[in-house]
C-alpha cells in the first residue's frame, strides 16, 4: 500500500513538472514570437529605405514605395556622387566631431558626476541642483548663440562639440550609477592603500563603470552624428560643416525645387532628370551606414547596464 503512494505521489511530481515544462516552452515561444514581430517592425523601414534608394524614380511617383523595386536605379546615387567631394568632407568633419566629442563628453561627464556621487563631498547637492535647474530652464537661442560667438567658436569645430559636451540627463545618469553600484567602502579600502584620487578614478571607478560609459557614449554618439543643427548656427565656412547639415541643404534644395518656388523653366529642366525621393532615402543610407555598425560592439554592455544593479547578493 505504501509503495503505490509513494508511486503515486512520483507519478503526480513528474506530471507537474511536465506541465510546468510545457507552460515554460509556451511562454518562452509567445515571447519569442512577440520579440521577433517587434524586431521586424524595427528593420522594415530599414529594407524599404534601402530599396527605394535602388529605384526608378518613375516608377516610385507612379506606384509608390515598394519593398522590391521594380526597376532597379542607382541614379540617386548616381546624383550624390556629383557632391562627393561634399560629401567625403562632411564624412569626415562628422567622424571627427563624434570621436572627440563622445569622447570629451564621457570624460567631463563621469568627472563631474563621480564626485557628486560620493558622500563625503561637501557640496554634492549643490552641484547636483545646478544640473538639474539646467534641465528645467535655459537662457533661450539668443544668448546661446551670443555665448559662443563672443567666446570666439564660430567657424570651428568647437562650435560642433562644445554645446552637446555636458547633457545634464547623462551625468544623472551616471550618479545613480557610481551611487547604486560602486560600494564607498572599496574607495575607503583604497585610499587606505595609498591610491590618490585621481588613480582610484582612472585604475576603479573607469573600470567598473564600462556598462554606464558605453550606454551614454552610444547616446552621444548619435547626439553627435546627427547633429544638423549646430552647423546651420555657427558654421558659414562650406569646409567645416557636417554630413547630416549637408544631407539637410540637399532635402532642403529638393523641396524648394519641388515647391514651384523656383522658375517654371529651371524646374521643369531639372525635374526631368532630378530623382528627388529617391535621392532622400539614398542620403538616409548614407547618413545611417557609420554609426548603424556601432551599436552591435557596444550591445553587450547596454544589456549589462540595463540589468546591472537588479540582483543583489
Amino acid at each position: 500500500m505504501e509503495e503505490i503512494i509513494k508511486s503515486s505521489a512520483v507519478i503526480k511530481r513528474r506530471t507537474k513538472s511536465y506541465h510546468a515544462n510545457a507552460m515554460s516552452t509556451v511562454s518562452y515561444s509567445i515571447l519569442l514570437t512577440v520579440l521577433g514581430l517587434a524586431s521586424l517592425l524595427c528593420v522594415l523601414p530599414l529594407i524599404l529605405v534601402i530599396s527605394v534608394s535602388f529605384s526608378d524614380e518613375s516608377h516610385i511617383l507612379r506606384d509608390g514605395y515598394q519593398f522590391i523595386p521594380e526597376v532597379f536605379s542607382v541614379d540617386a546615387y548616381r546624383f550624390l556622387v556629383d557632391d562627393l567631394d561634399k560629401i567625403t568632407t562632411g564624412y569626415g568633419i562628422s567622424i571627427l566631431v563624434t570621436v572627440v566629442g563622445t569622447f570629451l563628453s564621457l570624460l567631463v561627464t563621469s568627472l563631474f558626476a563621480y564626485p557628486v556621487s560620493r558622500p563625503d563631498f561637501p557640496y554634492r547637492n549643490q552641484f547636483s541642483f545646478i544640473v538639474f535647474f539646467t534641465m528645467l530652464f535655459g537662457g533661450g537661442l539668443v544668448p546661446w548663440y551670443l555665448l559662443y560667438t563672443q567666446a570666439g567658436l564660430k567657424n570651428t569645430l568647437f562650435a560642433l562639440i562644445i554645446p552637446h559636451l555636458v547633457v545634464p540627463f547623462n551625468v544623472i545618469i551616471m550618479r545613480i550609477f557610481f551611487t547604486n553600484t560602486i560600494p564607498h567602502a572599496l574607495i575607503e579600502s583604497a585610499k587606505i592603500d595609498g591610491a590618490g584620487e585621481l588613480r582610484i578614478y582612472g585604475k576603479i571607478i573607469l573600470p567598473l563603470s564600462l556598462p554606464v560609459l558605453a550606454t551614454v557614449g552610444l547616446f552621444q554618439m548619435l547626439s553627435y552624428w546627427n547633429d544638423w543643427y549646430t552647423s546651420l548656427i555657427f558654421i558659414n565656412n562650406p569646409q567645416l560643416v557636417s554630413l547630416q547639415y549637408l544631407l539637410y541643404k540637399v532635402i532642403s534644395d529638393l523641396n524648394y525645387i519641388n515647391s514651384g518656388a523656383a522658375s517654371i523653366q529651371a524646374v521643369n529642366a531639372i525635374q526631368k532628370t532630378l530623382p528627388s525621393e529617391t535621392a532622400k532615402m539614398a542620403m538616409a543610407v548614407i547618413g545611417i551606414g557609420p554609426i548603424i555598425l556601432v551599436y552591435p560592439f557596444l550591445q553587450k554592455y547596454l544589456v549589462k547596464g540595463l540589468t546591472v544593479g537588479s540582483v543583489k547578493g
